[in-house]
């Protein structure tokens, strides 16, 4: 037992996900849709990674930084998707607080790094277009490797800290989170503990970890599209915007899907919306990435449609 405020609170060692509410009768077509889309994602994500590392033709940062925002996804998407499955399948909707813990800071961990490897794409491509003669100097396999690893010291020291506060808090009387996941919202409306600092570090945090790369994305693309704009023939401007055109597509969904759930005041927006717009970065962004990158990128369909012909002509080969 915990006294605070002079009321007997009782400690809780479990949540109660209360996900999309009561969805009786759908609990078959939820489990196929979302086993179909975990099963997309992972399948999408393996196949570029594997492209990636076999064909020498995306030995570039480009795709370095694909490959590593690939395997993010995976991560990130079996951070949510395996528990939500779980949940349906068996009607039980009870995690522990420490299993709660772990999925947030695993999501924050995903999707923190997710941001800034997209920054560091956004900066990619600002030197491949404004620079082009000076790209593969400033460029290098050493300095791609530099940033993967400052993108990832970085996700761990700001997650970390955060963490680091919210672990310390206590949960008492309530145990319903209204969310499909252990967000951070909900979890820190249950606590019984003095949030005001932790709302004070989750204010700085989210500025490191959100606004931050936001904003250099934004300057990476204003100087991107005065740069395009300033070639003389429509064919230049198409192909130089065709390099970084499925990266500003999928830097453009996931940034708006977190304004409107984490910005935008959601006193007139209902639970159930607030909850779909949060499957579109959680859920669907994974999903879509690889697809977006295979469709718009030559390269990418070019490394495939080998990959395949290879793998018939091994096929019937055997088969002879």
């Amino acid at each position: 037992m915990e006294k605070e405020d002079g009321r007997n609170r009782t400690l809780i060692m479990e949540f109660i996900l209360l996900g999309f509410g009561d969805v009786s009768g759908l609990e078959p077509l939820l489990i196929l849709l979302f086993l179909l889309i975990y099963i997309v994602t992972i399948a999408g994500n393996l196949l570029i990674v594997a492209l990636v590392v076999v064909d020498h033709n995306l030995h570039t940062p480009m795709y370095f930084f694909l490959g590593n925002l690939d395997c993010v996804e995976i991560c990130y998407s079996s951070t949510i998707l395996p528990v939500l499955l779980a949940e349906l399948l068996t009607g039980d909707r009870t995690i522990c607080v420490h299993c709660c813990l772990a999925q947030l800071y695993s999501f924050g961990i995903m999707k923190t790094g997710e941001n800034l490897l997209l920054t560091a794409m956004s900066y990619d491509r600002y030197l491949a277009i404004c620079h082009p003669l000076r790209y593969a100097a400033l460029m290098n396999g050493r300095v791609c490797c530099q940033l993967v690893v400052g993108c990832w010291l970085c996700t761990f020291l700001v997650v970390g800290t955060l963490n680091y506060f919210f672990f310390s808090l206590t949960f008492c009387d309530s145990k319903e989170i209204d969310h499909y996941f252990c967000d951070f919202s909900p979890m820190m409306k249950l606590s019984c503990s003095d949030t005001r600092t932790l709302q004070l570090v989750t204010l700085i945090i989210s500025a490191i970890g959100t606004v931050v790369p936001l904003l250099l994305t934004l300057a990476s693309y204003v100087c991107i599209i005065t740069a395009i704009l300033r070639i003389p023939s429509s064919i230049g401007r198409q192909k130089a915007f065709s390099t970084c055109s499925s990266h500003l597509i999928v830097v453009s969904i996931l940034y708006i899907t977190l304004i409107i759930v984490y910005v935008f005041p959601s006193i007139n927006t209902s639970t159930v919306l607030h909850k779909v717009f949060s499957l579109f970065y959680t859920v669907l962004n994974p999903m879509i990435t690889p697809i977006i990158y295979s469709l718009r990128n030559k390269e990418v369909k070019k490394s495939l449609t080998k990959a395949i012909v290879k793998l018939i002509a091994f096929k019937n080969r055997h088969r002879i």
